[in-house]
């Protein structure tokens, strides 16, 4: 995955997103116009900054792209297990910044989709063949009830995705070596999606070092997706303070960085 610039955004961008059939990738923390401890190129509304902030930050992604703002669809994120499936045309997204899930799946062009993220990690998932998009928010409790798996199958109920042909890249999160979890999560992996043993090292009674980018990788290889179609972003949120926000080392006051991605072209949504 190579870091680039489009305009004054630069962002993380997957092998197989060369801007032809889609552009996707995760942004950095730079570029925007935020304030510390926010600065600066935060999109998370429920963050603290400014409004005022955010929205130029949003204004400057989707035109560096060459989308009008309100063609910049996000929700309100509640680590659950909600999906939104966006099947028509929209003239205005911004109402569904007040959704609650934690997922969305499109075959709509001419926008850009995205997940906010500050630790948790961003998935995206394209199909070139139907042209479908979709995001993901895995945190810990979207990991343990196989959040990624159901956004699979949804693109595939929904559009007629075959999981084998398609491409899906993993943003930057935190790494398992700064990311100590307790038994209420050891329990709902457990109960939820399995691979506890995989993901996670003990440490001492009752702490466990958790992977979640492991757990990423698993569920996609599990959802039908072949290794050679799925990138990932190396580095930690957490251990890169100069590239990106993590709530965990920033206790809280920090903003948040976006996956995205959007098929290119024309449709009554502009």
């Amino acid at each position: 995955m190579k870091t680039t610039r489009q305009g004054k955004i630069q962002f993380l961008q997957p092998d197989w997103a060369d801007g032809k059939f889609v552009q996707a990738g995760f942004t950095t923390r730079n570029g925007g116009v935020s304030r510390p401890p926010y600065n600066s190129l935060n999109f998370g509304p429920e963050s603290g900054d400014s409004p005022h902030n955010i929205e130029a930050n949003r204004t400057a992604l989707a035109r560096a792209f060459g989308l009008p703002p309100r063609l910049l669809l996000t929700v309100r994120q509640v680590h659950g297990t909600d999906i939104l499936i966006l099947d028509e045309t929209n003239p205005d997204l911004d109402h569904f910044q007040t959704v609650e899930c934690d997922a969305i799946v499109t075959n709509q062009t001419g926008i850009m989709v995205g997940i906010l993220v500050a630790d948790c990690y961003p998935v995206i998932l394209f199909d070139p063949r139907n042209k479908i998009a979709g995001v993901v928010h895995a945190g810990w409790r979207g990991a343990a009830s196989g959040l990624i798996g159901e956004t699979v199958k949804a693109m595939c109920n929904h559009f007629q995705s075959r999981p084998e042909d398609l491409f899906a890249a993993i943003g930057p999160g935190i790494g398992a070596h700064k990311y100590v979890v307790d038994r209420p999560v050891r329990d709902a992996f457990r109960s939820g999606s399995g691979n506890w043993e995989q993901i996670t090292e003990e440490i001492e009674l009752g702490q466990w070092k958790l992977d979640l980018q492991r757990s990423c990788q698993l569920q996609l290889a599990a959802a039908g997706l072949t290794a050679a179609h799925v990138t990932q972003v190396d580095e930690c949120t957490c251990c890169h303070r100069e590239l990106f926000f993590s709530y965990r080392r920033d206790q809280g006051q920090t903003g948040r960085q976006l996956g995205f991605i959007t098929l290119p072209g024309k449709t009554a949504n502009a």
